[in-house]
């Protein structure tokens, strides 16, 4: 076989088509109130379970801490009664309530604090990868993060209020221990007879859990002399520009990498045909290892590159800010403040799907907000600028605790 290099192409080549989303019994359509139809994967149980464990240890620790810590400072003022009109009193008393007002706060604010922010997920569920969403595809709203925690403390801790009343009234705690058993049972199990996997403070406050995992660079494999752009075969020199590596993300450099490991003729093959129709190369014929390690080094320097500048590239389906900011289209501050994070999110998931009926939709949608016309061809480049820029104001606003 005659072994020749790959080239630009002079003219524009056509993308290739994207393949369908695997099935999944987890995964969710859910249409927005703008009339956008979303995919959810709902979180799985264990993965909730994990999140809530993880949040509990986080808790008590933050407890222990703090309590030891205070503890340590009192010890500085010297004396063990509080009811003396001497200042070390006057100094435990005040620590003793800065103590009551942190375990309240533990107890009470720490799931509202984080979940009620731009993530919405605590430090538990962001290790799991899972973030609340209102169930009809809205924005997550204050009233509904607060009902779902008030019903888990009738969940979580009724059970000990019934423990503590009989022990203080002297009753049987054997009793009252059962109960609070299959008080607590009733929750727990309560997610295992919906398919959605919701607990009780879901049903009541609109909201699920749903996956929102987030992917990390893998350790860079070890390649040939084609990661330094050189063909020993061609002697061809494989040299990619920004606009040709703005085309793939962190995904796409996984799977390059799992397809460089297993070494198929095959798949390198059709890996490197597919490349170079989405780039505009026109591919040549047995140099296809020596073209990929020289994309999948320069792409992975890419994407390191960014993510040191805050600038992450999950995929192929999100825009690449840096493209997307130099581009042709440019909002003024008024035409950006139409929208926030949930509409962010929302636009994020269109740019996903791609596709063309639903890009074209949005975009008259958001054209027609703020004055703009947009044809149907320029629909993609377009919500591509929109949400860079949008992003990145929002991204300012909260720098600046302006949200």
């Amino acid at each position: 076989m005659a072994r020749l290099p790959w080239k630009r192409k002079t003219a524009d080549g056509r993308r290739a088509p994207r393949s369908g989303p695997a099935t999944d019994k987890r995964l969710r359509r859910v249409v927005t109130p703008e009339g956008v139809a979303l995919p959810f994967a709902i979180g799985s149980r264990a993965a909730r379970a994990s999140a809530l464990l993880l949040d509990l240890l986080f808790i008590v620790g933050s407890m222990v801490g703090t309590t030891l810590l205070l503890v340590w400072v009192a010890g500085g003022f010297g004396g063990n009664r509080l009811d003396q009109n001497t200042p070390a009193a006057h100094a435990r008393q005040a620590l003793e309530i800065a103590w009551i007002i942190a375990m309240f706060l533990y107890r009470n604010a720490y799931f509202l604090f984080f979940e009620l922010g731009p993530r919405g997920a605590t430090p538990g569920k962001r290790i799991c990868g899972l973030r609340i969403a209102a169930r009809d595809g809205g924005r997550l709203t204050t009233e509904a993060v607060i009902a779902r925690n008030l019903v888990r403390d009738i969940e979580l801790f009724m059970p000990l209020v019934f423990f503590a009343s009989a022990w203080s009234s002297g009753a049987d705690t054997e009793e009252a221990g059962w109960a609070g058993v299959v008080w607590f049972a009733i929750f727990v199990l309560f997610p295992f007879f919906n398919r959605d996997a919701l607990r009780c403070g879901d049903v009541i406050a609109g909201t699920w859990v749903v996956d929102a995992p987030r992917r990390k660079l893998e350790k860079a494999m070890s390649l040939g002399d084609g990661a330094r752009g050189q063909s020993t075969l061609t002697g061809a020199a494989y040299r990619f520009g920004e606009a040709e590596l703005a085309v793939y993300g962190e995904y796409e450099l996984q799977v390059l990498e799992r397809v460089l490991r297993d070494g198929r003729e095959e798949a390198l093959a059709e890996v490197a045909a597919t490349i170079c129709a989405k780039i505009g190369w026109s591919a040549g014929s047995g140099d296809e290892r020596a073209f990929l390690e020289a994309y999948y080094t320069q792409l992975r320097e890419r994407l390191e590159r960014g993510m040191r500048f805050g600038q992450r590239k999950a995929d192929k389906f999100v825009p690449d800010a840096r493209q997307a900011t130099s581009s042709a289209w440019r909002f003024t501050a008024t035409e950006l403040s139409y929208y926030g994070e949930q509409q962010l999110d929302v636009l994020e998931q269109v740019l996903r799907a791609d596709d063309p009926e639903t890009l074209g939709d949005v975009a008259a949608r958001i054209g027609g907000k703020i004055g703009r016309e947009v044809d149907a061809a320029d629909a993609r480049p377009f919500l591509e600028a929109y949400y860079a820029q949008l992003r990145e104001k929002l991204g300012r606003s909260v720098v600046s605790g302006v949200r």
